[in-house]
């Protein structure tokens, strides 16, 4: 296949409807016992609900959204440091656009920006490497936001910062990694899981051998996946078949974008420039050991929190959820995000109050924007 139009092919979608229905039948499911899939990425979350896919397939397959859109999991404490330091005067506070509406706990950037403080949108942190070079009175600090899949860019921007001597440059590191939150919800004893299907941007960074745990430790089945509804449905009865084979590995049905090993470059950029942290926190999940990033020693010139003295060079801050929020309810299967109190009431894409409300890929924005605002209202 060569266009996207061949991946949304109407006949293709119902023969491998078909083929779902047939494999979750041998399976024996129901709507009262469903098989459970997890699709850890918030861009699948938008694509089944934008498809339509959920009505779609049988009843005896139940979509698990995961924490899998970044702007979604970030916490208050750290919109309020982003807040903190684009204040700071002289500063140029530079961030992606899906991050400037972001709740903290009393404004978002959007806000501050209207206060005063000098926060620009950009498409890459090479934008905020040039607003550097022409401001070169000025602190440019970069929001560096994003799972393995925009990490690599950020580490990148870092090691030209380095070689080129840019010490008014430098970046304020939020990027998160998949694997550690899969884990801590496999933990969960509250979480049924039968099966996942996996994020295809990052895996196109970072390859299929970090989800071998998944299969190996813990015998659940993944399939990395990528976004056009032939994908999913073809990577959900992959896993389908799996199940009812026995069997539990990875799998990789973006072949044409997805490399078993990743991509060697960005592997490189992101052990040069970035270490584990000891723990960090996400929204609606709480604190997950290992499972953020944060600049190296060597690089530490570039590191924003160390210039400007906020976040793990003094100590985080934790800052409890908004009351009757359910966040981690549904990024966990025990409700829908519906079923939320809040849900199309308290909380809307334009007030949002919940993580997964902030962002477009985030499962309760979906919901809402693709007929679940109805449901609330009904």
């Amino acid at each position: 296949m060569k266009y996207a139009e061949e991946f949304r092919d109407p006949k293709a979608a119902k023969a491998l409807l078909a083929q779902i229905a047939e494999v979750v039948d041998d399976i024996g499911a129901s709507r009262d016992a469903p098989i459970h899939i997890m699709e850890i990425c918030g861009g699948h979350t938008h694509a089944i609900f934008r498809y339509g896919l959920d009505k779609l397939i049988h009843d005896g397959v139940d979509f698990i959204h995961g924490p899998g859109c970044p702007v979604c999991v970030l916490p208050m404490s750290r919109v309020d440091e982003c807040i903190e330091i684009a204040e700071k005067e002289g500063v140029i506070f530079t961030s992606f656009g899906d991050a400037m509406r972001v709740p903290g706990t009393k404004k978002s950037l959007l806000q501050a920006k209207a206060d005063g403080a000098d926060i620009r949108m950009v498409y890459s942190p090479l934008d905020a490497l040039e607003l550097a070079r022409r401001n070169p009175d000025r602190e440019v600090v970069f929001f560096g936001l994003g799972f393995e899949t925009t990490t690599p860019s950020t580490a990148l921007s870092i090691q030209v910062a380095a070689r080129e001597g840019l010490t008014n440059f430098s970046v304020f590191c939020n990027h998160i990694t998949v694997p550690e939150p899969i884990k801590v919800l496999l933990d969960d004893p509250y979480m049924v899981l039968d099966g996942f299907v996996g994020p295809g941007h990052v895996s196109m960074v970072i390859g299929t051998h970090p989800y071998d745990f998944i299969a190996q430790n813990y015998g659940k089945p993944i399939v990395v996946a990528g976004f056009e509804p032939l994908d999913l449905l073809q990577s959900v009865l992959m896993v389908l078949q799996q199940i009812r084979d026995g069997r539990a590995e990875v799998e990789n049905q973006y072949a044409r974008v997805v490399s078993e090993h990743g991509n060697p470059v960005s592997i490189a950029a992101m052990a040069d420039v970035y270490e584990p942290r000891p723990s960090f926190e996400w929204r609606g999940l709480g604190e997950i050991d290992a499972s953020g990033l944060q600049i190296r020693k060597a690089y530490e010139a570039f590191d924003a929190e160390v210039k400007f003295g906020i976040g793990h060079a003094v100590g985080a801050r934790v800052v409890a959820e908004p009351e009757g929020c359910a966040c981690g309810a549904v990024m966990t299967g025990r409700m829908k995000p519906v079923q939320c109190p809040q849900f199309g009431r308290g909380c809307t894409p334009e007030m949002p109050l919940g993580a997964l409300m902030v962002s477009s890929e985030g499962a309760c924005a979906a919901y809402y924007q693709y007929g679940g605002a109805r449901a609330a209202a009904e």
